[in-house]
């Protein structure tokens, strides 16, 4: 059990721009990234924010992207996979975000990686964006810190390859839940099987959490899952390094956390990776949350 006050609040763990892009209706200059960027990143004071590159498409639309309409969009054409057709308007984010860094402690995470030959490919195009920079005489961070989102399946499956390259990896619970079960979260006729209890789904998160301690990088988790009590359990188990969510959420975490016992709740998730039943694994963990908050 920690003392309360090792369990720190650290910054911002998931910076959506897309919500900058939202305030146009054109694509956002250089100088108007910046400006919103670094303007977190100076509040943040020395704390850390974590600033997801634009992840637009599936369920986040602006019209003066002119994405092609498509019947399972977040199977489709969005994050990355826009960004890297759009090298330009990528480079400025990336040129952006690495000049905010110098304002403060920033990092940028890339969202909805597959395989390595797309986080490999931004990789090259920060570079190229450092040497932008350098050219126009511009301050920015040289050692920025750089992860991914593990939202999909393929790269939870090959965190261990990833954990290689990454300074860091945070989980996107939301949307890989949604991938290994199959299911749209939104539809009311399969809602029962977007399950995060789901073995597959824990196996996945397990598998992230300690290829990424055993690279010696850090692991967070973002989603509905980091502020979720019954959860965290498991995630503490797991190893986790950092947890985000919304700030109405931070005290009743930190009040569990600070109540869990890493080595049974590491035992807890070795039990858990044994049992096939969701519903089972839910209850299990339940009553370890329960118990915990109950001292």
């Amino acid at each position: 059990m920690k003392p309360l006050e090792d369990i720190a609040y650290d910054g911002i763990g998931l910076f959506r721009t897309e919500f900058v892009f939202g305030r146009f209706s054109r694509y956002p200059t250089f100088e108007e990234q910046y400006e919103a960027y670094s303007e977190v990143v100076k509040k943040a004071e020395g704390r850390p924010v974590i600033i997801r590159t634009l992840d637009i498409g599936g369920d986040k639309d602006l019209a003066y992207f002119e994405l092609p309409k498509e019947e399972n969009p977040f199977l489709g054409y969005r994050a990355v996979r826009v960004c890297l057709d759009r090298e330009q308007i990528f480079l400025d984010q990336l040129m952006a975000i690495l000049a905010a860094g110098a304002c403060g402690k920033a990092k940028i995470m890339f969202p909805m990686i597959t395989e390595m030959s797309e986080f490999v490919a931004c990789k090259r195009l920060v570079a190229k964006a450092k040497n932008l920079l350098q050219d126009r005489k511009i301050p920015f961070d040289e050692d920025i810190h750089i992860g991914i989102m593990v939202e999909t399946p393929a790269s939870a499956v090959l965190a261990d390859r990833f954990a290689t390259v990454c300074d860091f990896v945070s989980i996107g619970t939301n949307d890989l839940t949604q991938y290994v079960t199959c299911t749209d979260r939104a539809n009311p006729n399969i809602q029962k099987l977007y399950n995060p209890y789901n073995p597959a789904v824990i196996r996945l998160i397990g598998n992230t959490i300690r290829s990424a301690r055993q690279a010696g990088i850090e692991a967070g988790v973002c989603g509905e899952l980091a502020g979720e009590l019954n959860f965290i359990p498991l995630l503490v188990g797991f190893g986790v390094n950092k947890l985000s969510m919304s700030p109405a959420l931070i005290e009743k975490v930190r009040y569990l956390v600070c109540r869990l016992n890493q080595r049974e709740m590491s035992r807890l998730s070795d039990q858990v990776l044994n049992i096939d039943d969701p519903y089972e694994i839910e209850s299990l963990v339940t009553s370890v949350s329960e118990r915990a908050l109950a001292i």
